[in-house]
């Protein structure tokens, strides 16, 4: 059984506090003040504040403050109090809007004085409203709210029935940011009334969005569409093309948080056009990073990326630090997903320096949470917590309720993580009482959700049935079909642990049936593969590969569109996506059915990429996923209608339909398998808990399937004792290990192999198999590649299997160097590698050596599109874990990560040889970053790699190198039959003709 879901805090969406009115809001404050006081104001007076006026309300903030601090002495010369206390305003207000808060409330404090003094009721109540929004902007909610109340009773004092509908409207937006959503709304019913009645449509635009704002974080839906969509319309109605594009995009953004990505894209698209119609550049920043949020959604990293470094790009125009946090921390959202935790780390660095700047209280506390969430998918939970407890603290300081619920139960996945399930269980019941108080019923329900996990890791499954019930049950009251998906899933984890099969199956189907009724391809290709795994169980084997091969094909076309497969929502499943390809892949050998085996064993290859690399791309092919055979595809549409009590008769009419169909038929080969030229094959061992299969296929035959019994631990004991005598020069203890290797791979298609008159073998190793190579297999005479040239395979459908053409070497190589016995930038000298690449230069005219220090990644890359040969001869290491963890390293200490290989721009390069790498270096994983080098390359767009699986001496490497250049001399021949004869020529030395000198190197490639 997998693990159940992890509620985990992925990084926010830190981008915009949506649209909102304060009183006095926008930058109009003066031209309020003027406006009101027109008959009574000396020309004298106007003429001083102009300036000052012009320029703040054209948003020229800097200009702005030197006029009114000029004017300010003017008044100063003529003892003009009121005119002082006007000017010291909008003072205050200018250093608001250039976010130094604490001088605009200094000065909006010393304006309060000398406007009491003069007895200015409404002067004052306009510094007493840009000294709350002051406070705002500190996130000191409870003083903004005091100084407020003060300012209400001024203007209902003054009967300023415009100004108090406004006024509270920013009563209301504070309570909203301290999670009082009832007294929130409250507040806004009242300047909505205020509004209607004195037909401020502006006025009442701006409560109906902030209506909306608040029953989303109500969590409800319908109530929040309502009211925005009402917003919309009175911005249209009157024009107010900001407050238009202001709706648009919280619109946008509703659509964001139900999962309509492509209508959110659609909502801030509209909001983008009329920002940069009406030059608003703080808009139009604040549409591209809700654009970049969209695509990062839908799985389109590049593009989001390119989006939020377009907004980054405008808030270091206008030097908005807060736009520039908020697309920092987005960006860092974008790499999250891509799995690149350090690089969202190093930007979230950067947004708490930021928010720590400019006392953004709110800000530094999310991100603090933030950096926790990274960290807890790094597996560092103590760090997380670390994190998550300066989050939390803050959260309490500046009275952000919400905010305090969810770093509450962020702290609870990370016990959860940690195994202190107690300590879980305190926080997931502290940010339910949160929620419960605050009538947050989306936060509600999810700790629900999350009670119901952490009793499901303790074996309380009758408890967290209760608990995911009750998740459900307001899931469904909110119309939150996310949430309903999601308790459905947990419920079918918790049912299936008690072995209560058919509500297992009831809730799969309920799940599938929301997915399609959304369009959720994700969460529907998990529901159907758990379908897969209940019918399997229940010996309903056709119907479980229909299950099977349907959820395949979703998540194959959702690949063609480089959607991320979600991992967090898939620990809330039954299986792994991974672990659904190999249950596929056994069940349909079991039935005899091999070449849609082999399909599956090919589409599992690209799969393991994607989980391991992520953003992996699938191809024509792929998406074509598995083919559905006749009685299959007539069933296909009714899959909903199938239930425990039926599926029994529907799985025995499946199959007899299916044993009717000729065998030719079942085991139909797709075109382009035929296209594989005449003596190469293909190879697919497939690694089971109790046996290891072997797929065997050549052009124009059906495939091969033999089967050995042997158990997963036995191979791998076999494996890493083959490995350990590789690895000793001076032993021969790696014949026995090969000996046995070869009897369970190739001796039951050894037959095959001759009739079909095969040369080359194309291997898609499984596995730890990964780890090692299968020329040095041993059948008592001869090693494999003595009869066979051998190339490693990512997969048949990402490969080029039309002929290349032959270019003449052209190489640029790079020496890490060194002297003998040194160590430098914390690798073992390489001092022979200089020879090495020396030897090249002689035998080779075009090429071109760099040699330690000018070895550096920088000279490299500057070089490639001159040479179609890239030799470094140089450390590299290939390590389980993160792709991070794998490495090339420089001559002069450079290194770049596996992960960052297509970032390289290579299409001239036909070969890329490392001739010092090793991988495996820890404990032996399942080698998928093996498959991953030779994907990255492929992808950066060179042809074929070679590669070593452990770090040869300096001599046999050199032996090696010399003898396979010798032969690409030649002419008219392939890497990979020069490294066969190369192999073949150490073989025969009397020197290297040990295995550790020859076969630690393979050749992995695209083409032939």
């Amino acid at each position: 059984m997998m693990p159940h879901r992890k509620k985990s805090s992925k990084l926010a969406h830190f981008f915009l506090l949506p649209f909102s009115l304060c009183l006095v809001g926008g930058v109009a404050v003066s031209e309020v003040v003027l406006a009101k006081t027109a008959e009574e104001r000396k020309a004298e007076e106007d003429r001083i504040l102009k300036s000052c006026r012009d320029n703040l309300n054209a948003q020229k903030f800097q200009e702005g403050l030197l006029a009114c601090q000029g004017a300010l002495e003017d008044f100063k010369k003529t003892d003009n109090l009121r005119g002082q206390g006007i000017a010291i305003t909008n003072i205050g207000f200018a250093y608001a809007s250039l976010n130094q808060y604490q001088k605009a409330i200094d000065n909006l404090q010393q304006a309060l004085k000398i406007v009491r003094e003069v007895k200015d009721r409404r002067i004052e109540a306009i510094s007493l409203g840009n000294l709350g929004r002051a406070y705002v902007s500190l996130n000191k909610y409870d003083k903004a709210i005091e100084v407020f109340l003060q300012t209400l009773v001024i203007l209902r004092e003054i009967k300023d029935r415009l100004g108090e509908g406004r006024v509270l409207i920013s009563i209301g937006l504070a309570y909203d940011a301290l999670g009082k959503y009832d007294k929130a709304i409250e507040y806004q019913l009242q300047s909505l009334a205020i509004a209607r009645e004195i037909k401020d449509r502006l006025g009442e635009g701006a409560s109906l969005g902030n209506l909306g704002l608040a029953y989303r974080k109500l969590g409800k839906y319908d109530k929040e569409f309502e009211f925005q969509l009402q917003s919309l319309e009175i911005a249209r109605e009157i024009k107010d093309r900001r407050g238009e594009g202001q709706s648009l995009g919280n619109l946008g953004l509703a659509y964001t948080n139900l999962g309509k990505y492509e209508k959110a894209i659609e909502y801030q698209l509209q909001s983008l056009a009329i920002a940069r119609e009406i030059k608003d550049r703080l808009g139009e920043g604040n549409a591209l990073g809700n654009l970049g949020l969209a695509y990062t959604n839908l799985g389109k990293y590049e593009k989001a990326i390119e989006y939020q470094l377009q907004s980054l790009a405008i808030a270091r125009e206008i030097k908005n630090r807060l736009g520039e946090g908020n697309a920092l921390g987005n960006l860092g959202n974008a790499y999250y997903s891509l799995g690149k935790y350090d690089k969202a780390i190093e930007n979230l660095q950067q947004v708490l320096a930021i928010a720590r700047e400019i006392k953004d209280r709110l800000g530094e506390g999310n991100t603090l949470g933030n950096l926790g969430g990274a960290y807890q998918e790094l597996g560092k939970y103590d760090k997380a917590i670390e994190f998550n407890l300066q989050s939390l603290e803050i959260k309490r300081e500046i009275k952000d309720r919400l905010g305090e619920g969810r770093a509450l139960g962020n702290l609870g996945q990370a016990y959860r993580n940690l195994g202190k399930y107690d300590k879980a269980i305190e926080y997931y019941l502290q940010s339910l009482a949160i929620s419960q108080e605050v009538k947050n019923r989306q936060g509600e329900g999810e700790a629900l959700g999350n009670l119901g996990l952490v009793h499901s890791s303790i074996g309380k499954y009758d408890r967290a049935i209760n608990f995911h019930l009750q998740s459900l049950a307001i899931a469904r009251e909110i119309k939150y079909r996310r949430g309903e998906i999601s308790e459905l899933n947990n419920l079918a984890i918790a049912y299936d642990n008690l072995n209560r099969d058919q509500e297992v199956m009831i809730s799969l189907q309920q799940a599938l049936t929301i997915a399609r009724e959304i369009g959720d391809r994700n969460v529907e290709g998990y529901a159907l593969a758990n379908l897969g795994i209940v019918l399997s169980r229940a010996k309903r084997p056709e119907l479980a590969i229909l299950f099977y091969k349907q959820s395949i094909n979703v998540r194959e076309a959702i690949r063609k569109d480089i959607k991320k497969l979600d991992k967090d929502l898939q620990q809330s499943y039954l299986a792994t996506v991974e672990s659904t390809y190999r249950a596929l892949a056994d069940i349909l050998l079991q039935q005899n059915r091999i070449i849609e085996a082999l399909q599956v064993l090919d589409l599992l290859k690209v799969q393991e990429l994607e989980d391991y690399l992520k953003n992996i791309k699938g191809s024509d092919r792929s998406a074509q996923g598995v083919r559905l055979l006749a009685p299959e595809l007539a069933i296909s549409d009714k899959l909903l209608t199938i239930n425990p009590d039926n599926s029994q008769d529907i799985n025995n009419q499946l199959a007899n339909q299916i044993q009717q169909l000729p065998k030719t038929e079942i085991n139909k080969v797709p075109d382009y398998l035929n296209q594989i030229p005449q003596g190469t094959v293909l190879l697919y061992p497939f690694i089971l808990g109790d046996r290891l299969e072997i797929i065997l296929f050549a052009p124009n035959n059906l495939p091969i399937r033999r089967t050995t019994k042997i158990s997963k631990d036995q191979l791998e004991t076999l494996i890493n004792d083959f490995r350990s005598g590789l690895l000793d020069a001076g032993s021969e203890d790696f014949k026995e290990p090969s000996i046995q290797l070869y009897n369970l791979l190739i001796k039951p298609i050894e037959a095959e192999l001759v009739q079909f008159k095969a040369k080359t073998i194309l291997y898609a190793p499984d596995g730890q198999l990964r780890y090692i190579p299968i020329a040095a297999l041993y059948d008592g005479k001869q090693w494999l590649v003595e009869k066979y040239q051998i190339s490693n395979l990512i997969a048949y459908t990402l490969f080029d299997f039309s002929s290349q053409p032959k270019n003449a070497p052209n190489i640029l190589a790079g020496a890490f160097g060194g002297k003998a016995g040194d160590r430098k930038f914390g690798q073992t000298a390489l001092p022979a590698t200089v020879r090495e690449v020396q030897a090249i230069a002689n035998s080779f005219q075009n090429s071109v050596t760099l040699i330690e220090e000018q070895f550096s990644r920088q000279a490299i890359e500057s070089k490639f599109k001159n040479h179609n040969i890239l030799h470094l001869a140089t450390h590299a290491e290939f390590n389980t874990g993160a792709p991070d963890n794998s490495f090339i390293i420089f001559g002069n200490g450079d290194k770049i990560r596996l992960n960052e290989i297509t970032d390289w721009q290579i299409p001239n390069i036909d070969l890329i040889i490392l001739s010092a790498c090793q991988t495996g270096v820890g404990k032996l994983g399942s080698g998928v970053e093996i498959l991953g080098f030779g994907y990255q390359v492929q992808k950066a767009g060179a042809k074929q790699a070679i590669a070593s699986l452990w770090s040869v001496n300096d001599d046999g490497t050199q032996a090696l190198m010399a003898a396979f250049y010798r032969e690409l001399q030649k002419g008219d021949v392939t890497a990979i039959e020069a490294l066969h004869r190369a192999q073949v020529t150490l073989i025969k030395s009397d020197k290297f003709n040990h295995p550790n000198y020859w076969s630690a190197f393979f050749a992995i490639s695209n083409g032939l």
